[in-house]
């Protein structure tokens, strides 16, 4: 807020600020700014006030010390109280209703504002403000402007990338979400080596989250018990303990979630139904993981020489002395088996010794039972 209204009185040139569009307002260091400027404008339905400071992070908190509390938040009012009377004398506005916004969160209405001269002019748009504003003489700077808007050409100054890419992540839902996809991405990564996919989404998106949550002003105590949340779910699936984890780092995230976002922070809150729908869905993804990773180490190998146990495959070869050759799964192997199997009899892996497979011969009967459980089916 100083560095706008320190750039406001160095220009070499008047500065208007226009309250727009109605139902919009100018409260909190937003009227401060707009009665620092050279001509102050606002359109009608639209509101200005309620520019009492407020402490995000009080001094003597850790202490409890009210007193101190009490000391700093006076020496705030009064630097406030003081920036804001120093502006208004020097444009000429009502000094004592000023100080009440500060002192009293006093807001008033565009026709208000005028009436008692806290601003310059009530426009109802940006046609309507250039009409008005054309011939008006503003002093400033030990000169004195005479401003001329009539058929001169209007540009729009519109953001730069680095600044739409600053109102996107200071929304807090959105720095919410890519803290939590931070998250999950270098989780993703440590679970799985070498995706690199997820880790570097990952990294991008929590380094995003952070930047934009530090610019809103965050509880970063509730940020320590989303994390702590995190690591109860992730030891969740190293030690599994029924979900006693899970829950745990669900209610840390939920709690975390809640109040991360100061009450006094201008950019608004989470919504609580976001909250909660990740806060249920973390537990539940990093739950569905763990209970996936738990079935895979319990299947059967299908890899590897273990993964032939069980296969099936055609004898290539009469058995003599009880060996002899048989194509499983593609390749030919040599074969053991104590039972007499000739050439072309289909044969069953049962175990292996070495590169040698132990196998057993298909009777007809396990063929015909197998064939009518496949019809039945």
């Amino acid at each position: 807020m100083r560095k706008i209204i320190q750039s406001f009185q160095t220009a070499p040139f008047p500065v208007v600020v226009y309250v727009y569009p109605p139902g919009g307002r100018a409260a909190s260091a937003g009227a401060i700014i707009t009665i620092s400027a050279d001509i102050a404008v606002m359109s009608p339905g639209t509101n200005i006030g309620a520019a009492h400071p407020v402490l995000v992070s009080p001094q003597g908190e850790k202490n409890k010390d009210d007193k101190k509390k009490d000391v700093m938040m006076e020496k705030v009012m009064q630097d406030i109280l003081a920036f804001v009377r120093a502006i208004a004398q020097e444009k000429g506005r009502n000094v004592k209703v000023i100080e009440k916004m500060i002192t009293e969160s006093l807001s008033l209405s565009a026709e208000e504002a005028l009436k008692k001269k806290v601003i310059d002019l009530v426009a109802y748009n940006l046609e309507d403000l250039l009409k008005k504003i054309d011939g008006k003489k503003v002093k400033k700077l030990n000169a004195v402007y005479t401003i001329k808007t009539k058929g001169e050409e209007l540009v729009q100054v519109n953001p730069i990338f680095k600044e739409k890419l600053l109102k996107i992540i200071t929304n807090p839902t959105v720095s919410y979400l890519l803290l939590m996809i931070g998250f999950y991405g270098i989780f993703f990564e440590l679970y799985n080596p070498g995706a690199l996919i997820p880790g570097i989404v990952g990294a991008i998106c929590l380094l995003l989250g952070l930047y934009g949550l530090s610019l809103i002003s965050i509880n970063w105590l509730a940020l320590l018990l989303i994390i702590l949340g995190i690591f109860f779910i992730v030891l969740e699936l190293i030690t599994p303990t029924f979900g006693a984890l899970a829950l745990g780092g669900a209610i840390s995230i939920f709690l975390g979630s809640i109040f991360l976002i100061e009450e006094s922070s201008p950019y608004g809150n989470i919504p609580k139904q976001l909250i909660f729908t990740v806060s249920v869905l973390s537990a539940l993804f990093f739950l569905g993981v763990g209970y996936l990773g738990l079935k895979a180490q319990k299947r059967r190998k299908l890899t590897g020489i273990e993964g032939m146990i069980g296969e099936e495959g055609k004898a290539i070869s009469d058995f003599k002395a009880g060996e002899g050759k048989v194509f499983v799964h593609g390749e030919i192997w040599n074969a053991f088996s104590k039972e007499n199997i000739k050439k072309g009899d289909r044969v069953k892996v049962v175990d292996i010794k070495g590169l040698k497979l132990i196998v057993k011969k298909i009777t007809e009967e396990e063929m015909d039972e197998r064939n009518s459980g496949s019809e039945k089916s």
